[in-house]
């Protein structure tokens, strides 16, 4: 990788390929412009340099296949698919951007404006669901904070809703529900909710005022129904009873806040955040499967692991034969035994041009998942 001085870095700037602060954390992905608050923060955090495998987009070079570095890993996760998902993040970004905004500036906020986001959501979810799914996983990864937080969780509750038949009008309720269940932040002050050390008690419990400024948001200033704007409240209770804002507990927590409350969970295990790494899917679905009762609706959950498998699409996992691929296909009746591309052969051949055998593991009996590996540890 190429280094960077931060005072190279400008407002605006755009690389081919993502820059790194260090070998594990994104600062921003592949062309995405640097914004003043990215330079404040690597000033914050006294970081001088930067990383990247790409070039400043003004600066690209015209060129041929064999020139691409690193082909496995851009196979597996910058194909083109992922390029069109990463230019309709970035527009959603910045629609539901103003949203907030407004809502800060405590002003009028156009509905319509909120209900084409969802509307282009799902149609992208109608057509490249599994693409959207690997993306959530392996390509975002925090690079859109809240705002990337809140697109992501409404794409993991709309793919639960879908899974239980939804009707239309219930599937964008829940849509809108968890697109604006974290509205209410902006009342929060950004010194706290930004910040990324442990909360003191007094600032804990003013974040978990923040569903019901939702709330309230929601219904007074925006003008949803209440029970778009319930969900919204509803998300950060827990099936045990031992949540917020009003400590309710089984089913007096909505069926929408109860899908809502596990794709929040789940969004927030896989997203980098600036003080820890991602999980990678399969532990964050092992770690959900694994609640007992305590945060999610069990029913809810079985719901969740249908909709997403053991090993979620894009997964990257060792087979017992030493061969490793990419989780393409999910089976419901037999979650362990995915369909698999393979990208290193048994012999240690990569497969960079995605040439790569399918293999069925429901019909290949003698072949295993014996373990997932984290994308981050593949080979160049």
């Amino acid at each position: 990788m190429k280094t960077y001085l931060l005072s190279e870095l400008k407002q605006g700037m755009m690389f081919t390929e993502p820059v790194y602060i260090d070998e594990d954390t994104i600062l921003v992905p592949a062309e995405v412009k640097i914004t003043e608050k990215d330079l404040e923060r690597l000033k914050r955090w006294k970081i001088e340099s930067v990383m990247s495998d790409g070039v400043i987009k003004s600066e690209i070079p015209v060129l041929s296949p064999g020139d691409v570095k690193n082909p496995l890993s851009q196979l597996a996760f910058h194909n083109e698919d992922q390029r069109q998902l990463m230019d309709k993040y970035t527009k959603w970004s910045a629609k539901l951007e103003q949203v907030f905004h407004l809502v800060k500036e405590q002003k009028v906020v156009d509905r319509e404006g909120v209900l084409q986001i969802i509307a282009e959501i799902s149609q992208t979810l109608h057509e490249q669901r599994d693409a959207m799914i690997q993306f959530i996983l392996y390509g975002v990864q925090g690079g859109f904070g809240i705002i990337g937080n809140a697109i992501n969780g409404t794409v993991i509750a709309m793919l639960m809703g879908i899974e239980m038949n939804f009707l239309a009008h219930k599937l964008q309720q829940l849509a809108i529900a968890a697109l604006l269940r974290d509205v209410g932040m902006v009342k929060i002050p950004e010194g706290i909710r930004e910040k990324n050390e442990a909360l003191e008690k007094q600032e804990l419990q003013l974040i978990k005022t923040h569903p019901l400024h939702t709330y309230k948001i929601l219904t007074k200033d925006m003008g949803f129904s209440e029970e778009v704007a319930t969900t919204s409240m509803q998300h950060h209770e827990r099936w045990d009873g031992k949540g917020y804002p009003r400590s309710i507990k089984g089913k007096e927590i909505s069926l929408p806040a109860r899908i809502v409350s596990i794709a929040d969970a789940f969004e927030a295990m896989v997203s980098e955040r600036p003080y820890r790494d991602s999980m990678i899917g399969y532990a964050a679905v092992r770690t959900i499967l694994g609640d007992n009762g305590r945060r999610f609706d069990p029913e809810v959950v079985k719901i969740f692991i249908r909709t997403f498998g053991i090993y979620p699409i894009g997964s990257i996992v060792l087979l017992s034969d030493a061969s490793i691929g990419r989780v393409i296909e999910n089976h419901t009746d037999v979650p362990l035994r995915p369909r698999v591309k393979i990208m290193i052969g048994s012999d240690g051949h990569q497969f960079s041009k995605d040439e790569g055998q399918d293999i069925d593991l429901k019909d290949q009996k003698s072949v295993f998942i014996a373990r997932a590996i984290n994308p981050k540890d593949l080979p160049s």
